[in-house]
């Protein structure tokens, strides 16, 4: 064996036990009380938790939108990732007008191939659906790719798919073992909003909310789940926000249907008045943070276990690009960070009591991995299982600030938050990338994970 991780106490998503990994290959390879560690490298997790790495599967590294690219490289996206136990990056390829869905994951892969810190894969979103695309599905599910995603949003920018396309590959999807993920809120509402404050003069970050408030986003989530539920198709709901399309989620869920939702760190810390700061633009992202009533329920969610994944929507912009509307909330790139914040979030909460260790692991690294295709390589620690791997310290006090996370990004929503625990060491597939603060890994170490189709 190459490495042997001593003493710890494991937990994945169903269990909680003392014992010692060992570690070949970049594979697990032996779970035992006791692994005779002759020849090996020891790491002594006395005292602490050993957990699977995380799945972020909503990022947008390297993406252009409002007029810039999002703040993080591969490089720097993934670097964040590995030192936030984060060992499996899923970004979106966009694609773009006349392009295929293998030529467009191919794009982005020779972007993050020579750069990514950590294991990636891809969903595609679908904005241009001709014919041919549509056949495409079965191949780029062959090819690896088995999830894509649709936007009822983002008219102007070219995103948006209307309902008749969202159908079709709702249908198409399920025919070839896909899944389609969906941003859910009413570009109308939202437009009709904006231009009526606009010409009130109501500009500040706190309209951005108001433009897109929790009744948007609720109705773009019902229809979703209505089509879905019509065609008998899975759906996952990307960054959901709000108790209406939460109340949508169970009672979908609880008459058989298969649905997923995902929320985010930033909708279960912060609410909408974080907008009404005077840094209040740093904060905007889409669908924006919503009020008490809507958290509690995301939270609530997280107990009845109609909350299938936490993710990140991890796409940031400099402060300064932020500062583009400090006068006009439309000219303000949406997106925020929380790659490198993920984890320790969810596992500090935990740690408070908030929810259990194993549901932490449920929510970031087990459902991630069976939904999209990566269990059983992904998601957990068992013997076979890459060994993505993170030492916990369930003791250690720590304090966000834009100087000890790792991005490329100039500032975090996330300063001066304490979270109780925090991550000593990140394994991916068994090579050490992070440990005590300092990130120890290497751009290019990262592979792609071709992903099976659902059954």
């Amino acid at each position: 064996m190459d490495k042997v991780i001593k003493n710890g106490t494991i937990i994945t998503a169903f269990d909680t036990y003392k014992g010692d990994i060992g570690i070949e290959g970049g594979k697990v390879v032996m779970i035992a009380a006791n692994i005779n560690s002759d020849n090996a490298e020891v790491i002594d997790a006395s005292g602490k938790y050993v957990l699977p790495g995380a799945l972020d599967v909503h990022t947008h590294l390297q993406m252009p939108f409002g007029g810039t690219i999002s703040a993080d490289s591969y490089e720097a996206g993934t670097r964040a990732a590995a030192c936030g136990g984060v060992t499996t990056v899923f970004d979106f390829a966009l694609q773009q007008k006349g392009d295929g869905i293998i030529q467009t994951a191919e794009g982005r892969n020779k972007l993050c191939a020579p750069k990514a810190c950590v294991d990636y894969a891809f969903h595609v979103a679908i904005t241009d659906l001709r014919p041919e695309v549509l056949d495409e599905f079965k191949a780029a599910v062959d090819f690896g790719i088995s999830s894509f995603k649709v936007f009822m949003v983002y008219k102007k920018e070219g995103l948006m798919v209307d309902d008749g396309v969202m159908c079709k590959v709702l249908e198409k999807a399920k025919e070839v073992g896909a899944i389609i993920a969906v941003h859910a809120e009413n570009p109308d509402l939202i437009d009709m909003r904006t231009e009526q404050f606009l010409k009130e003069g109501k500009t500040s970050a706190w309209y951005h909310y108001l433009s897109r408030p929790e009744f948007v986003e609720a109705e773009a989530d019902i229809r979703a789940i209505h089509w879905a539920k019509s065609l008998n198709t899975p759906l996952y709901l990307v960054h959901l926000a709000n108790k209406q399309g939460m109340e949508e989620v169970k009672r979908a869920r609880d008459e058989g249907y298969e649905i997923y939702a995902e929320t985010c760190p930033q909708y279960l810390h912060f609410t909408s008045d974080v907008y009404k700061r005077e840094d209040g633009r740093n904060f905007v992202c889409s669908p924006p943070m919503k009020g008490q009533e809507s958290q509690d329920a995301l939270w609530q969610g997280i107990k009845s276990g109609d909350i299938a994944t936490i993710a990140t929507d991890h796409c940031p912009f400099q402060s300064y690009e932020k500062d583009w509307g400090k006068d006009d909330f439309t000219k303000i790139p949406n997106g925020c960070m929380g790659i490198e914040n993920m984890y320790p979030y969810m596992l500090s909460e935990a740690n408070k009591g908030r929810l259990s260790f194993n549901k932490v692991v449920e929510l970031c690294s087990a459902n991630p991995a069976k939904i999209y295709g990566c269990a059983p390589e992904k998601g957990t620690i068992a013997v076979g299982a890459d060994a993505d791997i993170v030492i916990y310290d369930p003791n250690k006090e720590f304090t966000v600030s834009k100087d000890n996370m790792h991005s490329d990004v100039d500032h975090t929503i996330w300063e001066g938050t304490k979270f109780n625990g925090y991550i000593d060491m990140t394994f991916s597939r068994g090579n050490l990338v992070f440990k005590d603060g300092e990130f120890l890994g290497k751009p290019g170490w990262g592979n792609f994970i071709k992903r099976k189709a659902r059954v």
